[in-house]
C-alpha cells in the first residue's frame, strides 16, 4: 500500500470542500483514490436524491459507471442492498450470489468483474448511498483493507457535509440535487465529445475534467457552455 497516496488521500478529502465546490468532480477524485489506495478494478458512488432514490454520482470507469446504472435500473445488487440495509456487503467471488443476483452477477461477469464491496457511507444513522468497489481476477480484495475502505467513505460524508449552515438534510439535498443535474450536462458533453473526436466516453470525461481543471472552470458549467456552443473547446488535448 502507498501510505504517501493515502495520507494524502485524507487530506484531499477533508479539504477538498470549499465555498463553492464540485461535488461530482470530488466523487470522481473519492473513487479514483480507491483504485490507488485499495488495489481494486474500479470504484463507484451512489446516493440518494431528494425522493430517496438512488442516483450514480461518479465511478472510476466506464464500465464501472454502467454496472452502477444496471443495478438501478434492475432494482438488484450488492449496492441497492448495502443502502436500504446500511451494512457493508462484500463478495469476493461473484459466482456464489448468482442466485442472489442473478441478472447483477451475470452483467458483472460480463463485464470482467469478478467481485463487489458496498460499503454504506452514513451520516450517524441515515444512509445518504454507497461506495461500491469492483475487483477482477488480476486484483482481488484485500480482507484487512475493509476497515480502510470504510473509513474512505466516512470521511467523504463528513465531508459532504462540513459546509452545512442549514439543517444537515436541507443542505445534503439541495447539494445531491444540484450535483444530479449537472450530471445530466456532463454526459450529454461526454457523448458530443466523444463523437467529435471519436474516443470512448471515458477519455471524453478525462478530457473535459483536465480541461476544467487546468482551467480553473467547474465541471458542469464547462459542459454546459460545450453542449449549448458557446464553448467549442478548440484547445481540448486528448
Amino acid at each position: 500500500m502507498d501510505e504517501q497516496l493515502l495520507a494524502r488521500t485524507f487530506v484531499e478529502l477533508a479539504d477538498n470542500l470549499v465555498a463553492d465546490f464540485d461535488l461530482i468532480d470530488f466523487f470522481r477524485l473519492l473513487t479514483d483514490r480507491c483504485v490507488g489506495v485499495l488495489g481494486v478494478s474500479a470504484a463507484g458512488v451512489l446516493l440518494a436524491d431528494r425522493n430517496g432514490e438512488l442516483r450514480v454520482m461518479a465511478a472510476s470507469s466506464e464500465q464501472a459507471r454502467l454496472l452502477e446504472l444496471f443495478q438501478l435500473q434492475n432494482a438488484e445488487g450488492p449496492c441497492l442492498e448495502c443502502f436500504h440495509t446500511g451494512a457493508p456487503v462484500t463478495v469476493p467471488d461473484l459466482t456464489t450470489a448468482a442466485e442472489r443476483w442473478p441478472r447483477f452477477v451475470a452483467q458483472a461477469q460480463s463485464t470482467g468483474f469478478t467481485g463487489v464491496q458496498a460499503l454504506p457511507m452514513r451520516l450517524r444513522d441515515d444512509v445518504v448511498g454507497a461506495l461500491n468497489l469492483f475487483s477482477d481476477e488480476t486484483l482481488r480484495f484485500d480482507p484487512a483493507a475493509l476497515p480502510l475502505a470504510q473509513a474512505l467513505a466516512d470521511v467523504a460524508t463528513i465531508s459532504l457535509l462540513q459546509q452545512r449552515s442549514t439543517e444537515v438534510s436541507t443542505l445534503l439535498n439541495e447539494q445531491l440535487q444540484t450535483a444530479l443535474n449537472s450530471r445530466v450536462l456532463i454526459e450529454q458533453a461526454k457523448g458530443k465529445l466523444a463523437e467529435r473526436l471519436d474516443i470512448d466516453m471515458e477519455q471524453a470525461f478525462t478530457a473535459l475534467r483536465s480541461y476544467a481543471r487546468s482551467h480553473q472552470r467547474r465541471l458542469s458549467d464547462l459542459a454546459l457552455a460545450f453542449v449549448n456552443g458557446t464553448e467549442p473547446l478548440t484547445d481540448l488535448i486528448v
